[in-house]
């Protein structure tokens, strides 16, 4: 009896935050008994129903619910997705934060933005080493990505180890730093692991992800294609190791390199100050240089792969940038793809540097950050875990990574594709969900966090949709008697000038239904107003089969 009351460990407790369901907001509390580890803390882009929203935030509820028990946050890589809503989070959560070294400046820069940086913990971690929190320890571990300095996690607690794999590839050639320490998830899967948590955005193609390298090629080859054009290449700003290779080639070539976009002018200022850059002497060219060199000797880096709207290449496509005009004898190459859901942006951006007379690139000048199915296979095969925890992405990429899982021979019932909140509570003996805990987006409008929620959401999307009528009115604060009005003015509904008569009559329909209301001797504005949107809202449907939203507004004389 004895005996069996050591083996009653308490159990290890995953619980995502986001991240799951969609690319995009990865966050991850680790639990055992009275310690919390966060890994990840990112934002996600809004999606085209969130009208005018500009980025959203997990809702860390839970987080604060238990702040005694958070120990710290734990970052993988410095990707938006993974670390854009600490400035936020951080206001509510304020614990101390590890990660590398180019992660941890690339937070720094957003904790300046925040004016958080005085009130922040930080340590920077080197690759093999781990750091206690609480019960729980956490190791860096050597991958690649397309971000310098990317790391999987091995959490380890008296419950067994839970190998975490960030955003990974296997990169055998990459351009900065070594290949991923394979040696290590190797020696930790030895040992015996619990869990494996791996990056799912690629489970659905088949074979390898390419090297980084190989990109540096295609620029080579691009380059002696268009000796004769300015070359513009549009890439995500924080592929340092892809810049880097541009900038290689350009100097290869005898070119001289501008970069344009905010995000891309700083990370290449933090990443060569770091030395994870080198730019030979005299490249690096300011903007207003261009007009010394002829075209042919020049490269612009730009953001705004994803066809944003106000990134550089966004605004030099729509003529709206003020240094750079794109024309005929420019080349463009797209070093990116879209990512799901911004295939229109890209295209349309595409059309309008195609209308330019420029001619566009945009096949084989990328490789994926992440990895495809051999990959995961082969991390599988060295972490020999227990269970299996597919993490990172879209529900159909979660489920192309059970598969995977499945066919190495892990069993079905050890395999647990979680939904965002979902509770899993983990021992050698056993893996059940067992609970949920609340989750969600917070959006973000401007400088507003949170107070734009699914009413006004909701609101924005009626008014996208049919417009508004607003109806004024004047009463008598004595007689209750209507004095002027009811005036009507339409937004976004129909074009006054040219619908006199609909407006007339709506005009008239209302001003009938608020006289009965008088006569009959109602004067309580509420119901005067409701009275108001019912009669005009049922007039405008009969007329036009729409809906607009109809405000009105009384005032007393």
């Amino acid at each position: 009896m004895k005996k069996k009351e050591n083996k009653s460990v308490s159990k290890l407790k995953i619980v995502p935050l986001g991240g799951l369901e969609q690319i995009g907001m990865n966050i991850t509390a680790f639990e055992y008994e009275d310690s919390i580890v966060v890994v990840d803390c990112g934002l996600a882009f809004p999606a085209d129903d969130m009208l005018g929203i500009d980025l959203v935030i997990p809702d860390v509820t839970y987080l604060k619910d238990n702040i005694d028990k958070v120990k710290g946050f734990v970052i993988t890589h410095g990707h938006e997705d993974h670390i854009g809503a600490l400035p936020y989070v951080l206001k509510e959560v304020n614990v101390p934060i590890y990660a590398t070294k180019l992660t941890i400046a690339l937070i720094e820069n957003k904790l300046k933005e925040h004016d958080l940086v005085k009130g922040t913990k930080r340590k920077v971690i080197k690759f093999g080493q781990s750091v206690n929190l609480g019960q729980l320890r956490v190791e860096f571990i050597k991958t690649n990505h397309s971000i310098v300095d990317a790391s999987a996690l091995a959490i380890y607690s008296p419950a067994g180890t839970v190998v975490h794999t960030g955003d990974f590839k296997v990169d055998y050639t990459p351009v900065f730093g070594d290949a991923i320490d394979l040696q290590r998830f190797a020696e930790i899967g030895k040992k015996g692991v619990l869990a494996l948590m791996c990056d799912s955005t690629n489970a659905e193609r088949p074979g390898f992800t390419q090297s980084e390298k190989t990109v540096g090629r295609i620029f080579d080859t691009l380059f002696e294609e268009h000796k004769n054009t300015r070359i513009v290449v549009a890439t995500f700003a924080s592929n340092v190791d892809r810049v880097q290779q541009i900038i290689n080639t350009a100097y290869k070539f005898g070119r001289k390199v501008v970069v344009e976009g905010r995000s891309m002018v700083n990370t290449i200022e933090i990443a060569s100050s770091l030395g994870y850059l080198n730019i030979p002497d005299k490249t690096l060219i300011e903007v207003d240089q261009l007009k010394n060199y002829p075209p042919q000797q020049q490269v612009i880096i730009a953001t705004g792969s994803q066809g944003e709207s106000m990134a550089a290449l966004s605004r030099m496509a729509n003529n709206m940038h003020k240094k750079i005009t794109i024309g005929p004898g420019d080349t463009v190459i797209m070093s990116s793809h879209p990512i799901p859901g911004n295939e229109k942006a890209v295209t349309k951006i595409i059309n309008e540097l195609l209308r330019k007379g420029a001619d566009v690139i945009f096949q084989d000048a990328h490789v994926s950050g992440h990895a495809c199915q051999e990959e995961i296979k082969l991390i599988y095969t060295l972490v020999k875990p227990k269970y299996a925890v597919p993490t990172h992405g879209e529900y159909k990429h979660l489920k192309a990574q059970a598969k995977i899982a499945e066919s190495l021979g892990i069993e079905k019932d050890d395999i647990f594709i979680l939904s965002s909140g979902d509770v899993l509570e983990l021992s050698e003996e056993s893996a059940q969900v067992t609970g949920k805990v609340p989750v969600g987006g917070i959006l973000v409008d401007g400088l507003g966090v949170g107070d734009v929620g699914n009413v006004v959401l909701r609101d924005r999307q009626h008014l996208a949709e049919d417009g508004i009528l607003v109806v004024v009115m004047a009463l008598d604060g004595y007689s209750g008697q209507l004095v002027s009005g009811p005036d009507i003015v339409s937004r976004g509904f129909v074009y006054v000038r040219e619908s006199d008569e609909l407006m007339e009559e709506a005009r008239v329909v209302v001003a009938a239904a608020i006289q009965n209301c008088v006569d009959r001797g109602v004067s309580d504005w509420g119901k005067l107003k409701s009275t108001t949107r019912e009669t005009l809202g049922e007039y405008v449907w009969k007329k036009t089969k729409r809906r607009p939203m109809i405000l009105p507004i009384i005032m007393e004389v």
